[in-house]
């Protein structure tokens, strides 16, 4: 072989060499069916959907994911979707159009949101479900969430000590609960309910509690919840919800209400102030006495809000299930990371099936917040320790007044 040809030969050999190691650099992704290289880079745009300004945790997780990916060396768009799926789905799109090299998508409606994370992952973007699992699609990537279930068994385990379940409470006279489940159109609301009707329903097929709305017996269903769910997590709905199980209630005691969400325990406890003004959280149910009148229920709730923070404070809620939602930006971040580096991110816990596939899944812990704090409970002023909120802030809420 003449010199000039081998020389010929041999770059054209390292050319594709080159091209193979920098193809197998790059992360696959799917387009029709078929793969296509992601080339998310340190530098990239990352975009970051979430579901509304309108409430507290949503403006912290957006803040902590700008924060985190930013200090991480990529660029970050966010936009809020005012709770509207199609909303959702334009802001998807526009992030993408942006040059979105991944979406990060705290989904209004898990299902709804499809065909736009969709279009991202045809577009070449890694998509990272957030929060909240986007249902019945293959474009999702990675989910990164809490331990869903632990919300319902913590909030389900302050009920049963609370009404000293577990040694006979209810047994000569049933209690009177109210049982409230997430919004419909969110698949982490079924989870948080399972969590908690697991631990609850032998105390409705022994008698010990009963729903005076007639909804839940102890025949009911896990896959029945949406009978009891509260559509958008909205305080309103839940307020009307409450009348009408107030009007079935009557002048009965109500030993506590199982509420999965803070703003749907404000709603309640609302209802509860109009239908019932006897009624005082200056008298907590006591199941040495369950058979008084005026006794304030035991109510539990999650995300540790405001408002929660002023009603746990002054005995009218009794805990609430309280996300540290930096450890989602962080773990979201670290995914991101791994990926632009070239590697394949693995999680140590099962993945969650979303209806056509499994998707690698990461679950954080989340804790349970009391004003007296015993064992793995935490402190009203966690929520400062964490970051969650300022001490400023912490002090306003704990003087605020009560069920605003």
């Amino acid at each position: 072989m003449k010199l000039s040809k081998f020389i010929k030969k041999a770059g054209m050999m390292i050319t594709s060499l080159a091209l193979v190691s920098s193809l197998a650099a790059c992360s696959p992704t799917t387009r029709g069916g078929e793969n296509v290289t992601s080339s998310l880079k340190e530098g990239d745009l990352i975009g970051i959907s979430m579901p509304t300004k309108a409430d507290q945790r949503w403006n912290v997780d957006g803040g902590n994911l700008v924060k985190e990916l930013e200090a991480a060396g990529f660029k970050t768009q966010l936009a809020y979707a005012n709770n509207s799926p199609s909303q959702q789905s334009t802001d998807i799109n526009n992030l993408v159009s942006s040059g979105a090299k991944a979406i990060v998508v705290a989904s209004v409606d898990g299902t709804a949101v499809g065909p736009a994370v969709q279009q991202a992952k045809d577009e070449g973007a890694t998509v990272i479900a957030y929060d909240r699992l986007i249902m019945n699609t293959e474009a999702v990537d990675y989910y990164v969430t809490f331990d869903l279930e632990r919300t319902g068994i913590l909030e389900a385990e302050t009920i049963i000590e609370k009404l000293d379940l577990e040694n006979g409470g209810g047994k000569d006279t049933p209690y009177n609960i109210a049982l409230f489940a997430g919004s419909d159109d969110d698949n982490n609301a079924p989870y948080f309910f399972k969590g908690a009707w697991d631990l609850l329903q032998p105390y409705f097929e022994s008698g010990q509690l009963v729903d005076p709305s007639g909804i839940v017996t102890k025949d009911f269903k896990l896959e029945d919840w949406k009978k009891i769910s509260v559509h958008a997590w909205d305080q309103t709905q839940a307020q009307k919800q409450m009348d009408a199980i107030m009007t079935k209630l009557g002048d009965q005691p109500l030993a506590a209400v199982l509420s999965p969400y803070d703003a749907i325990s404000l709603g309640v406890m609302k209802s509860i102030k109009n239908a019932r003004p006897d009624m005082s959280p200056s008298i907590p149910f006591d199941a040495t006495n369950p058979t008084n009148k005026s006794a304030w229920p035991v109510i539990t709730g999650q995300d540790g809000m405001d408002i929660a923070i002023t009603n746990i404070y002054y005995g009218a809620q009794a805990q609430t299930v309280y996300k540290n939602v930096s450890l989602l930006a962080e773990q979201t971040t670290n995914i991101i990371k791994e990926i632009s580096e070239g590697k394949t991110p693995s999680s140590d816990k099962e993945p969650m099936n979303n209806g056509k596939k499994d998707v690698p899944t990461w679950l954080m812990q989340s804790d349970e917040l009391v004003k007296e704090p015993t064992g793995d409970q935490k402190g009203l002023d966690y929520v400062v320790e964490t970051g969650f909120i300022t001490e400023e802030q912490y002090q306003k809420n704990i003087k605020a007044p009560i069920i605003e």
